[in-house]
């Protein structure tokens, strides 16, 4: 049986990163660590920082008022805005309300979506959902990330990986034949969520004096298991994903990997028989904006004319949760 034709295609894209460019020399002025020593283990050089006044709903606004701006679209013309963050501005309410507000999308109903760094992907399988259901025309899928807002700066393991910004995807019904998300393939694993997690923060350990010293409520990290499992579970999610888009490796022109580590990018693209050189790669510049990163490389991958009409592309990620998985897309 062949595969289903696309329902839903992305028609434009946009992203925002803060102008805040921070080294790895800087970093080693306030850690004990070096350029060399960041660069060889993640292959991250350089990272985007937002200042305190700015967080995830204004980064958010800018890099959806980019793709509707490409789109030729206006706010009002959004039907379903879903915003993926693991960095809300606020608990209550949700990110995506406060960027519906400062959008002026006041016909869509809007809300967030937590699956970390796989939350793109989801968030666009979500959208899918709704618009295929007939619950309008027009979908708009932000993920906005202020990462180093939750970070311990005194955990030279972990601070130094992650980095700020935002991208927006405007997803609609597919019109043309052949054109739109081909594939999907997503999956959990709640029994590791220790491996990489914020403890504390939430209502079952609120904020405390206490939490404040034993710094539990900012991200901890178990590198060698979340590195092993996350090379595991994208291979296998690239892998899936092409099985049920009954494709091969020949037919991507481009994988866009999750940017977490340029060790973990070459063994998912090895695993998925796909050149280094068919694989974008941006995390030396950004290093990891969880969920953010795979809509700010798709953004800039168009731009560079690297997708463009009848590109086939192919996404996985991976994240706390855990959460994985892949998607492939005809533009």
């Amino acid at each position: 049986m062949a595969a289903p034709l696309p329902r839903v295609e992305i028609a434009a894209t946009g992203r925002h990163l803060p102008d805040n460019i921070v080294t790895n020399d800087d970093l080693a002025l306030r850690l004990d660590t070096s350029d060399e020593w960041i660069r060889t283990r993640t292959g991250i050089v350089t990272r985007r920082i937002a200042d305190d006044e700015t967080g995830a709903a204004a980064m958010g606004v800018e890099a959806a008022r980019a793709a509707l701006a490409e789109a030729g679209l206006d706010a009002s013309d959004v039907d379903v805005l879903i915003v993926s963050t693991a960095t809300p501005d606020r608990w209550l309410p949700s990110t995506a309300c406060d960027i519906q507000e400062l959008l002026g999308a006041d016909g869509a109903f809007a809300f967030d979506l937590h699956a970390a760094c796989s939350g793109f992907l989801y968030a666009l399988t979500m959208a899918e959902g709704f618009l295929v259901a007939g619950h309008g025309d027009v979908a708009l899928v932000v993920a906005a990330e202020k990462m180093t807002g939750i970070v311990d700066w005194e955990d030279r393991a972990t601070c130094v990986l992650f980095g700020d910004g935002a991208g927006a995807a405007v997803v609609r019904r597919s019109e043309h034949p052949g054109r739109g998300i081909v594939a999907s393939y997503h999956r959990s694993d709640g029994s590791m969520a220790d491996l990489l997690c914020r403890p504390s923060g939430g209502v079952r350990e609120p904020m405390s004096a206490d939490v404040l010293v034993r710094r539990t409520h900012l991200v901890q990290m178990e590198g060698r298991e979340v590195f092993k499992n996350a090379v595991r579970s994208m291979s296998e999610a690239a892998g899936r994903v092409l099985e049920i888009a009954e494709m091969g490796a020949d037919d991507i022109d481009l994988m866009i990997p999750h940017q977490a580590n340029v060790r973990i990018v070459e063994a998912t693209a090895r695993y998925a028989g796909i050149d280094m050189d068919r694989v974008y790669v941006n995390l030396d510049r950004y290093g990891n904006m969880s969920s953010a990163t795979i809509p700010v490389a798709l953004d800039e991958a168009r731009e560079q004319g690297l997708v463009g009409p009848g590109s086939t592309v192919l996404t996985a990620a991976f994240g706390a949760g855990l959460t994985w998985g892949a998607m492939i897309w005809r533009f």
